[in-house]
């Protein structure tokens, strides 16, 4: 595991946190190594005997497997090489391509340590959603549920990990007219490769109810989705061209840049194709 410590950043920050969370601190699930994260860390060394630095290298990330005991929960529902090497066969991509999509696109991993599938929920989406099913959002508009439905993206709002779960729940209990649960789950990303819900319909799921439990399954089921994504949305053909600006505007949407994803994937794409 990669070695980290106050103000780092990434994929491991936020499988350490997911680690800590389970074990009952409460550290926020940002993928940023802060001073929150930092306390909880020191703790976790002083009660299992190591030196207290706050600094995550191969001893503190032992101890925090041996506690957590992550691989109970995952077992084989990780992405393969074969699996990887079969969507490459089958959608006409270079391999290497195809790795490099999903190590940049694809967060890390697609499940918590809870052995749920990974979510992000949009309350602006929720808005949308439930106007879109002749329900009129701002009745059930008030302060109780101002972090879960509102009419402008906001990043403030987000809790990241598990308790994303607790903001799709609320939205979901708003009322019991199913219209409400079902907006929900469509209201969320899902999985590796974080496809919105109301996706769910034109890539041919018969139910978003059905989309979500297959993204319950394994990691292989958010490659199928990905793959669906890409072709319904015409992204297909930057992938085959290696165009990873276009991919990129594609797939992620015109602020792509900002997070320099295009440059990320050749990157990503250069180191794979010389191994």
């Amino acid at each position: 595991m990669q070695y980290i410590k106050l103000r780092s950043r990434g994929s491991s920050v936020s499988f350490l946190q997911e680690l800590l969370g389970k074990l009952g601190y409460e550290t926020p699930s940002s993928g940023y190594f802060g001073v929150e994260t930092d306390v909880a860390v020191k703790d976790f060394q002083s009660k299992n005997q190591l030196v207290v630095d706050g600094e995550v290298g191969i001893k503190t990330w032992t101890l925090l497997f041996d506690r957590t005991k992550p691989a109970d929960v995952f077992g084989d529902i990780f992405l393969a090489e074969n699996d990887l090497i079969d969507f490459a066969k089958r959608y006409q991509v270079d391999l290497s391509g195809v790795k490099a999509v999903n190590e940049v696109e694809s967060s890390g991993k697609g499940f918590l340590i809870d052995g749920k599938p990974k979510i992000l929920f949009e309350g602006h989406v929720f808005w949308r959603q439930l106007k879109a099913r002749g329900i009129n959002p701002e009745d059930f508009s008030n302060p109780s549920n101002e972090t879960i439905l509102y009419k402008q993206f906001s990043r403030k709002h987000y809790l990241g990990g598990t308790r994303e779960y607790d903001r799709l729940q609320q939205a979901a209990s708003i009322s019991t007219d199913p219209r409400f649960r079902e907006a929900a789950l469509c209201s969320a990303s899902w999985g590796s490769y974080q496809v919105m819900g109301f996706h769910a319909l034109p890539l041919g799921y018969p139910s978003v109810q059905q989309f979500v439990d297959e993204m319950y399954k394994d990691e292989r089921n958010h490659l199928e989705v990905f793959g669906r994504y890409i072709l319904k949305n015409g992204c297909l053909a930057y992938l085959q061209a290696k165009n990873w600006a276009k991919f990129a505007g594609c797939y992620n949407g015109p602020a792509y840049a900002q997070n320099k994803y295009d440059e990320k994937m050749a990157k990503a794409y250069m180191k794979f194709s010389t191994q």
